[in-house]
Parts: structure tokens; C-alpha cells; sequence
């Protein structure tokens, strides 16, 4: 991560999946900031800097998006799809973390680029080493020119 700050999007409708990912990554210093959003329609609106989240400096670009499938009010995948085929957001590293292990997602997740797909639970040490591997996306992704 190269003492860079790393911002992560965590998009997770379980809140009780999601405290426990928030508290792992911080265990393991994983991140700088994780913003956690509730359903695929926030998360858009995050990442377009829309309504409540127009801030930039309160809420800034994530360098990773880690993004549950089963979401209410718009879908993981549509959230994927949409990141992935808009040119400013496409190098974002979005890493599916889903409890399905379903081969129709996992296949329709890397046919929309994903970067990785994680199946609940996680393991945080493999987990933790899968965020490492993506590190090249982080430097690259920070360059980003807003």
C-alpha cells in the first residue's frame, strides 16, 4: 500500500457483516478509511458524489469497493455493471464479498470485471493478502486526476 491512504467502500446491507468487517480490517490496518453504505443505490450515489454524499473532502473517492450481490434497492451486480462500463470509474478494484458461492454469480461477477470474488465467511489473513495482491490497482487508482 506503499503508506499511501486507502479509502475503502464497503457496500453490505448485513449490519452485522458489516461490523465484522470493518473491525477486522482495522485489526488487521487493512485501511485508512472505510465508508460503509447499506444498499447499491447509496453506493451509487457515493461514487457519483450524489445528494448526501456531494462532499469530496467529507467523502472521498474509494481506491477499493468491496460490494456484497444481494443489495436492496439496486442489485451488486447492476452497481458493477454500472461502475465498470463508466471510463472514470472502470479501474476502480471492485472485490465481490458475497455468501454466495453460486457459480451463476461468481460467472456473471468476472463477466461484469470484478476484480476478485470472496464468499462469506472470510477468512481476514487470506483476505488481508488478497487486498495486498491488489495493491498495483491502489498506486494506479490514486493517480486518478480529481
Amino acid at each position: 500500500m506503499n503508506g499511501e491512504p486507502l479509502t475503502i467502500l464497503l457496500v453490505e446491507d448485513n449490519l452485522d457483516h458489516a461490523e465484522l468487517i470493518m473491525r477486522n480490517m482495522e485489526d488487521f490496518q487493512v485501511a485508512n478509511n472505510i465508508f460503509h453504505v447499506e444498499d447499491g443505490e447509496a453506493a451509487l450515489d457515493y461514487l457519483y458524489g450524489r445528494g448526501a454524499y456531494a462532499d469530496r473532502i467529507k467523502y472521498p473517492l474509494p481506491n477499493l469497493m468491496l460490494l456484497d450481490l444481494r443489495l436492496p434497492k439496486i442489485d451488486g451486480l447492476e452497481v458493477l455493471k454500472a461502475v465498470k462500463t463508466d471510463e472514470a470509474l472502470r479501474p476502480l478494484p471492485v472485490v465481490i464479498l458475497t455468501t454466495s458461492d453460486a457459480e451463476r454469480d461468481m460467472a456473471m461477477a468476472y463477466e461484469y470485471h470484478a476484480n476478485s470474488y470472496v464468499t462469506k465467511p472470510v477468512n481476514f489473513e487470506d483476505f488481508s493478502k488478497l487486498l495486498r495482491d491488489l495493491g498495483f490497482y491502489w498506486l494506479a487508482w490514486n493517480k486518478r486526476p480529481w
